[in-house]
Parts: C-alpha cells; structure tokens; sequence
C-alpha cells in the first residue's frame, strides 16, 4: 500500500463543487468511482480544498492510498481512462505516508477572469465574468494591494469552520490586462474564507466602476464594516495552485 499524489484539472460547470454529497455529480465523487476500478476499498480520498459549484480547477491537489504494483505513469493512465472528460489527472507520484493535502498546504492561489463589455458574448462568458459599465483601469489595479498583509477579512468572507478564524494573509494580489481586453486577478494566500476570492473580485470591480470607495474598503477591513453586497459569478474562478514546503 502506497499513498500517491495527483494534481487535477477540471471544468466546475458540470459538478457540484468538488467535495463528495450523496445524491449530486463531484469531482472527489468522480474520482472515487475511478478509484475504484482499479481496487481502491479506503473509505475516502483526501483533497487540498473544496471548490464551490461552477468553479474551475488547473491544480487541485488530492491524495489516496493504493495497493498498485506497475509504474506511476501507469497508474495515471489508468486513472485518467476512467474519468470523465472534464475531469483529468494532470500529474501523479508518490507521496510520503503521512501526507494530507489540505493540512500541509503553505499556500493557494486562484485566477478570476472577467472582461468589461456591454454586449453578451456567449463564448468567452462560459469562462469569464462579463460586467459593465467599464473600470478605471488605474483604480483596478492598484487597489489590489490593499488586500496585500495579514488581515482580519471578516468583511469579505465567513468562517470555513463555526470556530475559525477570519485572520488570512495574502501575498499576492494583483491584476493583469490581457491582449484581448481581458482582466485576470491573481491572489495567493496561506488559506481562503469561503467564498473571498469572489468577493475580493465583486468589491474591486465596484470600486473601479466608481459604486464603492476605497476609503470604504480600507475601513471595512480595519473595523469589520459593511460592504457593497455581491458576488462575482463561479464561472470566472479557477484554483490554479496549492503549494507545500520542499518535502512534499
């Protein structure tokens, strides 16, 4: 019996959230049931993290024990034949027994696509928040680094757990224009509230669109204040990398 590591991919549209629920389509449920073909009997699979309904992945990270007697490339083959296509096996190796993807975790960093249009344009929004009118594109890129640091963001996100703290520190926090007209926000953290990160996106796009000031962002996070309510849509956000010290 060997524990294994394995890197996935997957388009959130057809699943609901990556955490395994009775009676709706996972992707921890997916790989299960791939496991399972190949003689995996544990009882689950551990994951690095959950991602909600709708949201996508580059780098989710998961682990399982196996009894398998060919070759790692092997095993991620075999894997990959039993998944569906929207879910897929990016990598695999072997990990040290005692390894556990979420709680080894130093850091995650997702990727939220959004563009500024006022036209639909059904292709690119399958992937991309489409909102309007457009930003001031100064004031969106340089309020990012607000967030930047060790904050309380009780303003921006809940508890993942009924006794958690809502103390994260960000070390990344930046957006990118695209040739295409297309903005992504990058931000990297040593743990994510639910649902920040799309908050963090909502409330910066206010702020850019001229909705809501930054004095008002700055103040929410120092004495827990309101927020402009919203949400960007799942759609535009991916997990793209969970990262762990230099053993794993």
């Amino acid at each position: 019996m060997a524990r294994y590591q394995v890197i996935l991919a997957y388009d959130g549209a057809g699943f609901t959230g990556s955490q395994r629920q009775a009676n709706s389509r996972t992707v921890q449920g997916e790989l299960e049931r791939a496991l399972c073909h190949l003689g995996w009997s544990d009882r689950v699979v551990l994951m690095a993290g959950r991602t909600d309904t709708g949201v996508h992945a580059t780098g989710q990270v998961a682990a399982f024990d196996l009894e398998w007697t060919h070759s790692a490339e092997k095993l991620l083959w075999a894997l990959n034949k039993h998944l569906p296509s929207d879910l897929v096996v990016r990598r695999l190796f072997p990990a040290s027994a005692d390894f556990h993807p979420r709680f080894d975790a130093i850091s995650r960093e997702y990727r939220y696509r959004v563009f500024f249009e006022p036209i639909r344009d059904p292709l690119r929004e399958k992937y991309l928040w489409r909102t309007w009118p457009a930003v001031d594109e100064d004031a969106l890129k340089q309020n990012a680094s607000i967030f930047l640091g060790k904050h309380d963001f009780a303003a921006i996100g809940s508890r993942t757990t009924p006794k958690g703290t809502t103390v994260r520190t960000v070390t990344k926090a930046e957006w990118k224009k695209m040739p295409d007209g297309e903005w992504q926000f990058e931000v990297r953290a040593d743990a994510f509230l639910y649902r920040m990160v799309r908050r963090l996106v909502f409330v910066q796009v206010a702020v850019a669109q001229g909705r809501c000031s930054v004095e008002k962002v700055q103040q929410a996070l120092l004495k827990h204040e309101e927020l402009l309510a919203g949400l960007a849509p799942a759609h535009g956000l991916t997990l793209v990398e969970v990262t762990y010290g230099s053993h794993d």
